[in-house]
């Protein structure tokens, strides 16, 4: 006898299903991983209650899909859950402490490492520490001090080991930061990072999948239900694939396949002959989404148009040139997959532009969404309109912006700051954009993204209002058009009889919270495939 019940039924005061034109539901009902049905009336489906049925009645309480994140880094969230929290730190001596204690118990000449998600600023000294400072806290260790995903800071020791001295060449698109005196203070940022990353040895394996089963669970209890990791390293994803395996993972995961550091396409071709194993997995959990390529740098060295307003001489670096970037990106698409370039800076994104429309000259018939922007963070009306002419989608980043907007007027001044992440703009003029977090330079959350990209509020006051958006579209950016980037359409970012049951249930309805609690609202809880993956603390 076919069962034809439910193996789940939420019945709540809204359900907001996100598909146009469609009123709020009262009651879901999940079988399996997908959804099988919805009624207007709560208990409109109690016909497909069985004895095994798990009945959640939540009369208050709002339910839409779950969030997806289209720009973070799941695999430094992952490597941080592990590694020494400086994060914690409010100033330099405390962030020395953390590494000082880690060193106590770690075996002389093993690795030290850091967590990435925190900011100088909100030091106290306000600045990163040097080489000599790490010093100060171990001498008999090599200390890896990861800033976001472009600066590195590490001590005396891990320079000896990696050879670098006053006399090392500065890698193309890279930087070896040195004091005012002209020495080494050990920060390396960009292409520069390689020299040291290199021989870091990768964490255990067992650690990495439970660091995984962490990381993906803090994601999920802030609403979101999948990631695109946009740098996946070779090794990374042999990591997930084991965490999959383990049943670590509590969220989707599409992942992009770093090809940060190189500069040619014979490099890139090696990189897609590792990856070709990996091009027809069908599973709805994890997959490889493309290829990811870093045109220009971050906070500190986004390519400009204009001159800096710390520094008249310089406009950023363009890691890329041209010409290269055009061949590596082809032999991308020609084999079949698809392409996330970081082009963070106007002159950057103007640089992408082109690149990306000469590939497409190049290669006609290449299936819409296959070339992304990544970021477009100064993209003006202009760069705008033509990404939309060339079919261009982009991913933008709010958190990011709210986290660094003090240290980016630093570099760039509040003009060029207020520009950043222009959402109206792109919605206005039709692009297909959707929304992440790039953490770990911005803090993850589904509400926290959704506040940010309706109030443009920083750590230092609004920045730009005339770019703020609408709370429905805040979420369709996190939901439909983030299924559409994803090539899963067809699968989630609405609830409806048969899309997968990722879903989310709110204590309120977000859409009423009042702004200043909006921001750190979570969901009670989140559910991916129909399985429960994390409950508030409350609940």
């Amino acid at each position: 006898m076919t069962d034809h019940g439910a193996d789940l039924v939420i019945r709540a005061g809204a359900i907001h299903t996100l598909v146009p034109g469609q009123a709020p539901q009262r009651a879901l009902a999940v079988r399996g991983d997908r959804i099988t049905a919805l009624s207007p009336d709560p208990g409109g489906l109690d016909h497909l209650l069985l004895p095994h049925t798990t009945v959640r009645d939540l009369p208050g309480a709002t339910v839409l899909p779950a969030f997806d994140d289209t720009h973070t880094h799941l695999i430094y969230a992952a490597l941080g859950a592990h590694d020494v929290p400086v994060h914690e730190a409010h100033d330099i001596p405390g962030f020395l402490e953390l590494i000082r204690e880690r060193a106590k118990t770690t075996p002389e000449g093993e690795w030290i490492r850091t967590t990435t998600n925190w900011q100088e600023l909100n030091l106290a000294e306000r600045r990163m520490p040097t080489a000599a400072e790490l010093d100060l806290a171990t001498d008999r260790h090599p200390v890896l001090v990861k800033r976001g995903g472009h600066n590195d800071v590490v001590n005396s020791y891990a320079l000896r080991l990696a050879g670098i001295t006053e006399d090392t060449p500065v890698p193309p698109g890279g930087v070896i930061g040195r004091d005012a005196d002209g020495r080494l203070d050990g920060r390396l940022i960009d292409n520069a990072m390689g020299l040291v990353e290199r021989l870091v040895p990768a964490p255990d394996r067992a650690e990495r999948i439970d660091g995984l089963r962490l990381a993906t669970a803090q994601y999920a209890a802030t609403g979101i239900g999948t990631a695109r990791d946009c740098a996946v390293g070779l090794e990374d994803y042999a990591v997930l694939l084991a965490a999959r395996e383990a049943g670590a993972l509590g969220i989707r995961v599409r992942a992009l396949i770093s090809a940060l550091g190189m500069t040619s396409a014979a490099q890139v071709e090696d990189l897609l002959d590792a990856m070709e194993d990996w091009r027809y997995s069908a599973d709805p959990w994890l997959r490889v989404w493309g290829v990811k390529f870093g045109l220009d740098g971050g906070l500190e060295a986004g390519a400009t148009e204009e001159p800096y307003a710390c520094d008249h001489a310089f406009s950023g670096t363009l890691i890329w040139e041209p010409d290269r970037l055009v061949e590596a990106v082809e032999a991308v698409v020609r084999r079949g997959w698809r392409v996330g370039t970081h082009a963070y800076g106007d002159r950057a994104v103007r640089t992408l532009l082109d690149v990306y429309e000469r590939v497409l000259a190049r290669n006609p018939g290449l299936p819409a969404g296959t070339l992304v922007m990544e970021h477009g963070g100064l993209a003006g009306p202009e760069q705008c309109a033509r990404a939309v002419e060339l079919g261009i989608p982009v991913t933008i980043q709010q958190p990011l912006l709210h986290d660094t907007a003090e240290v980016e007027e630093g570099f760039w001044g509040p003009e060029r700051v207020a520009r950043l992440f222009p959402a109206r703009g792109w919605i206005d003029q039709g692009a297909q954009v959707s929304a992440g977090s790039d953490f770990p330079v911005g803090q993850f959350g589904a509400m926290r993204s959704v506040w940010g990209m309706i109030t443009r509020q920083t750590v230092i006051g609004p920045k730009g209002p005339e770019h703020a958006i609408t709370y429905d579209e805040a979420l369709t950016l996190h939901t439909a058009n983030a299924a559409l980037l994803l090539g899963d359409q067809n699968l989630r970012g609405t609830l409806s009889p048969g899309r997968l049951a990722d879903l989310t249930v709110w204590e309120q309805d977000p859409a009423r919270c009042p702004s200043d609690a909006l921001r750190d609202l979570n969901p009670l809880h989140t559910f991916v495939g129909g399985g429960l993956v994390t409950r508030s603390a409350s609940s």
